[in-house]
């Protein structure tokens, strides 16, 4: 297998950049069918276990890395009582006779949080694999499960895990200079042509059950700068939820007396867990979200914003999808029912249905809408994506694409609520068309750059 692997270096050195990218560094991971344990090794993690059933592989893998722990068991029928950050499974899923089982004994292994990483060839590959065996350019194999995508999502569910999203890389899986990163960092990424690559990659979470609502209390973050004509309609109108919903301004510098009003309503709705935080020196909506989720007490955190053209009435199917376990961050979206008249400038409409295309080719999964204000997360969510922002750094104004890239970075369940967008009935945008979205194709490239090419992986 050694001999293989490093025949074969520049292959598998995608697969670990792929890896490193997915998986945390101070995390836990099983490994089943760990092989000789170089996979697994490559990943870094802090704690590894490698499943193993070949003695030949075994003893090897345990001679090369002490620090990993091997264990000789039947990946169809194993149970070591641990549970684990991520669990990868590649390489010998072709092998196994019952993969529903490996699934089976893999979610003995898991947590809620616990992320399943499922890597396989692209089975309209077989038949370049198997002249490749003949030819002595690839190991030989026993005949190998004949898997679609579609095959592997389906067992998956059966052993009731969820699909988070799932991806393809390496059109060209041999070294040659300039070529392959042609076809590694421009061919593999273009629409159609990438359903051709070699590895695809499937992220699956254990399917989680029905919450009581009655567990969280719900944060509201409410951005705001010269919404003075709003802030008592958005006292009014946020839903109480959960076990208790307390409203948080994070006011940025105000000159129409937005801060002043705040203070007023505090004191007429003394019933109301309001709070009020003035942004101080930091600019940007960005900026004024993670302040108020910094300060924020609730179990939940939810952006509304104060221009309140998307419904604070709507939160609860917001919080719905949170308790019942439907996603782990639910982004809004504006472009699915008609909108109020000029509630969206035909220019800005045309943008964002850009950038909803553009962020669904670029993260691997579908974003209708990236710049709906509302957002909803678990605190304790938010916060992996805070302690694990020096990935993509502090460089989004906005806050949206903070939380975006920081839920795809760690493999959070995405899903979209569709509420309808409204025209202002006080003040004025403040966002700028050109300046701004010039800003959003910067941000975009840094994402692909990122993302696509997993460029930031080491």
């Amino acid at each position: 297998m050694t001999e293989w692997r490093n025949k074969h270096r520049y292959y598998y050195s995608r697969l670990v950049k792929i890896l490193r990218f997915l998986l945390r560094p101070d995390s836990r991971v099983l490994h089943i069918g760990s092989e000789e344990g170089e996979l697994l090794a490559d990943t870094q993690a802090c704690y590894a276990v490698g499943i193993e059933n070949d003695p030949a592989m075994l003893e090897i893998a345990c001679q090369r890395f002490g620090h990993i722990k091997f264990i000789n068991a039947d990946p169809l029928d194993f149970d070591i009582g641990e549970k684990f950050d991520y669990v990868i499974i590649s390489n010998g899923l072709g092998n196994w006779k019952d993969i529903q089982k490996v699934f089976d004994c893999a979610a003995k292994h898991c947590t809620e949080k616990t992320r399943v990483i499922v890597l396989y060839y692209n089975y309209m590959w077989e038949p370049l694999l198997k002249l490749g065996s003949a030819l002595g350019f690839r190991r030989k194999l026993p005949y190998q499960n004949w898997l679609s995508p579609k095959d592997i999502e389906n067992l998956l569910n059966l052993s009731h895990f969820d699909i988070v999203r799932s991806d393809s890389y390496v059109t060209m899986p041999v070294y040659i200079p300039l070529v392959s990163a042609f076809f590694n960092y421009i061919v593999s990424i273009l629409p159609v042509l990438r359903y051709f690559n070699l590895v695809n990659m499937y992220i699956a979470r254990p399917q989680p059950a029905v919450k009581n609502a009655l567990d969280y209390r719900v944060s509201v973050i409410v951005p705001c700068r010269n919404e003075k004509g709003n802030i008592e309609d958005a006292i009014n109108r946020v839903p109480d939820m959960g076990k208790g919903t307390e409203i948080i301004f994070v006011d940025g510098s105000s000159t129409d007396g937005t801060a002043e009003e705040i203070l007023s309503q505090m004191k007429k709705h003394p019933d109301k867990n309001i709070k009020f935080l003035p942004q101080g020196s930091g600019t940007g909506k960005g900026d004024a979200v993670r302040k108020g989720f910094e300060l924020a007490t609730g179990d939940v955190l939810v952006i509304q914003d104060a221009d309140l053209t998307a419904p604070p009435e709507d939160l609860p199917k917001f919080f719905n999808a949170i308790v019942e376990g439907k996603g782990e961050y639910i982004n809004g979206s504006r472009l699915v029912y008609p909108m109020e008249k000029e509630a969206m400038r035909f220019l800005n409409l045309l943008g964002n249905k850009f950038f909803s295309c553009l962020f669904t080719w670029l993260l691997g999964q579908r974003f209708k809408d990236t710049l709906c204000g509302t957002k909803m997360i678990k605190k304790s969510d938010y916060e992996l994506i805070a302690a694990n922002r020096s990935y993509f750094g502090d460089f989004d104004p906005f806050g949206d694409f903070d939380l975006i890239f920081g839920a795809v970075k760690q493999n959070l369940k995405v899903i979209e609520v569709p509420v309808v967008y409204r025209a202002r009935t006080y003040g004025q945008t403040n966002i700028s068309r050109f300046r701004h979205g010039w800003l959003l194709l910067k941000m975009s490239w840094f994402a692909f750059k990122k993302i696509k090419w997993l460029g930031g992986a080491k």
